[in-house]
């Protein structure tokens, strides 16, 4: 069986994914804060058949993230896929943002990807493999009041950008999915306000079968950006 790491993976997205890759016969290794939502994820998962593991990082935490993802390794599946899908937002205007805020929000959103690859690239510079980050149409769009969650994905763009030309030599594809709004538990966050009509968005399934699409592709090739919208447009 292959295995595939994921992160923001209690909830959502994350959840979402982990449910379709074991239903694909994957092993998984899975990172989120809540150890509620990752034990009842797991034994599910495990009772139809994968192995799965998991650990309990906060990821606006960066002093968690090398001993934790090492830790999570130790249980001795080597993940051929990462899915770094954990994410935050924040909605304010620029100039009145709190420093502590953008902190946190850069930390979650582009700098814990940035530490959770300095782990898993020397393991997957062995066995090659493949880096999917979760990106959003905000990198390429200027939001009012999302000013910093764009930031954050325009940065992570460029990130995967430059990481897929570094890594390409050692057989390490690295890809995003761009997504437009989905249907998640990003609505609901005390630090996101907003009235938008949900209904219409993009539903996590839709996002965690893209997901698989992306993981599934031959070593041979790479998909270097899927951007999946919703059939309404942007909400």
């Amino acid at each position: 069986m292959a295995t595939a790491l994921i992160t923001g993976a209690s909830k959502g997205i994350g959840r979402a994914a982990a449910e379709a890759f074991s239903k694909a016969g994957w092993d998984l290794l899975l990172v989120a804060r809540s150890k509620k939502h990752l034990q009842s994820l797991s034994e599910s998962l495990s009772a139809s058949g994968s192995k799965v593991f998991f650990e309990c990082i906060d990821l606006s935490d960066s002093n968690q993230i090398s001993e934790g993802i090492n830790k999570l390794l130790g249980n001795g599946l080597e993940p051929s896929v990462l899915i770094n899908n954990a994410g935050v937002a924040w909605t304010g205007e620029l100039a009145s943002m709190p420093l502590e805020k953008w902190n946190w929000l850069m930390q979650t959103n582009l700098t814990s990807i940035f530490q959770i690859c300095s782990v898993m690239i020397p393991l997957m510079r062995q066995n090659k493999g493949l880096i999917i980050n979760v990106s959003s149409h905000a990198a390429r769009n200027s939001f009012s009041k999302w000013g910093a969650y764009c930031i954050s994905k325009a940065a992570l763009e460029s990130f995967t950008k430059c990481l897929a030309e570094e890594e390409r030599h050692f057989g390490i594809r690295v890809c995003t999915l761009t997504l437009g709004s989905v249907n998640s538990d990003l609505w609901e966050s005390d630090n996101v306000q907003s009235d938008f009509d949900r209904e219409g968005m993009l539903s996590v399934n839709e996002v965690a079968l893209e997901l698989l699409h992306l993981a599934m592709q031959p070593d041979s090739q790479i998909i270097s950006d899927v951007t999946l919208m919703p059939a309404s447009g942007v909400l």
